[in-house]
């Protein structure tokens, strides 16, 4: 995808759409605010970088061969999401209270697993163009911006549930949706063989 314009509206419809990365920035935002949770925008960064350019040059070429092995990480993505909603969910109102809800470790692990990933690399970012560069800094740069405003989202619902009395359930909101990523990424090939 080499066309300027099309690069951008892509990778912002895409990173807009919510996922489990995007739910960690929002929970984390709703926990400790705006300006504690800007931590989590280099994990991000550095969890997608890492992601992309490792599918894009070479995992890319094998996954296309071999359809086993995009469902074993498809599996192993949606276990660890699993495995994460469950320990939002049980530190729930403790965690909130400490603000330590989402982790950069946990935002860069959880961006490096993303599904999106995937389609950033194998139909976003152009790897057959003579130069990828400038399209990794523009969605590096674009990625920045989306992850500001689910933190920001998050800060404000965040704040709207603290002075209702409500901030405990954020975390259990999150892990909710965590869970519901992970469960869809686990069910969807079984419900194929259907």
């Amino acid at each position: 995808m080499t066309d300027p314009l099309i690069f951008i509206l892509a990778v912002l419809a895409i990173l807009a759409t919510p996922g489990p990365t995007n739910t960690l920035l929002a929970t984390g935002g709703a926990s400790v605010g705006l300006r504690r949770a800007l931590a989590l925008i280099p994990a991000e960064v550095a969890g997608y970088t890492i992601s992309i350019l490792t599918i894009g040059l070479v995992l890319g070429p094998m996954l296309a061969g071999t359809p086993v092995l995009a469902t074993a990480m498809r599996a192993a993505v949606g276990a660890y999401l699993l495995l994460l909603a469950v320990r939002l969910w049980r530190r729930g109102g403790a965690a909130w209270t400490l603000g330590n809800v989402v982790t950069p470790a946990q935002v860069f692990v959880t961006t490096l697993l993303n599904p999106k990933a995937i389609i950033f690399a194998l139909g976003i970012i152009p790897f057959g163009a003579p130069r990828i560069w400038p399209y990794m800094a523009g969605f590096l740069a674009l990625l920045a911006c989306v992850a500001l405003g689910w933190i920001a989202a998050g800060a404000t619902l965040g704040g709207a549930a603290r002075r209702r009395g409500w901030g405990g359930f954020v975390p259990r909101i999150g892990a909710v949706a965590v869970g519901t990523f992970a469960a869809i990424l686990l069910l969807t090939p079984l419900l194929r063989q259907i």
